[in-house]
């Protein structure tokens, strides 16, 4: 896997992903803020970055230092789901993040009805540290807190 900065365009064409049900809800699409801040040059996380397998783009990692630990915001194409191919794309993710930002810890969050992402980031070592209520796509959901020490 080649992991490196995103471009506009690879940011234009991962904000159209469309996942199936119940997943559509990761659509960016669903909720207009994040979908307007992805798609933005001005207001994407600067450390994002796009994920190709070849010359393929399948996915993308964001990275938000806080307070010494890592917060990781990521997403693997649609096509690309429910085939046990999170676990290494995750992997190499946090491996390119270790070497880059070389935190104490990674933290995510998870809807907490995504059992599939979830059991993903329990093979690659994060638990969970809290549930807590999320507002996105026009409403507020229940999402697990994780932590990789």
């Amino acid at each position: 896997m080649r992991i490196q900065p995103i471009t506009q365009e690879e940011a234009e064409r991962i904000a159209h992903w469309k996942y199936p049900e119940p997943y559509s809800f990761y659509d960016m699409t669903a909720d207009e803020e994040d979908y307007e801040e992805f798609i933005s040059e001005e207001k994407r996380n600067p450390d994002t970055y796009s994920v190709h397998v070849e010359e393929e783009l399948i996915g993308f990692f964001t990275f938000t230092p806080i307070e010494g630990s890592l917060d990781v915001g990521l997403g693997l194409r649609p096509d690309w789901t429910g085939q046990g191919k999170g676990r290494p794309f995750i992997e190499n993710g946090l491996k390119f993040a270790e070497e880059k930002y070389n935190p104490s810890a990674f933290t995510l969050s998870v809807a907490k009805f995504n059992t599939r992402a979830i059991k993903a980031y329990e093979k690659n070592g994060f638990i969970e540290t809290e549930e807590f209520m999320q507002p996105t796509n026009g409403d507020v959901y229940p999402f697990v807190k994780m932590k990789k020490s």
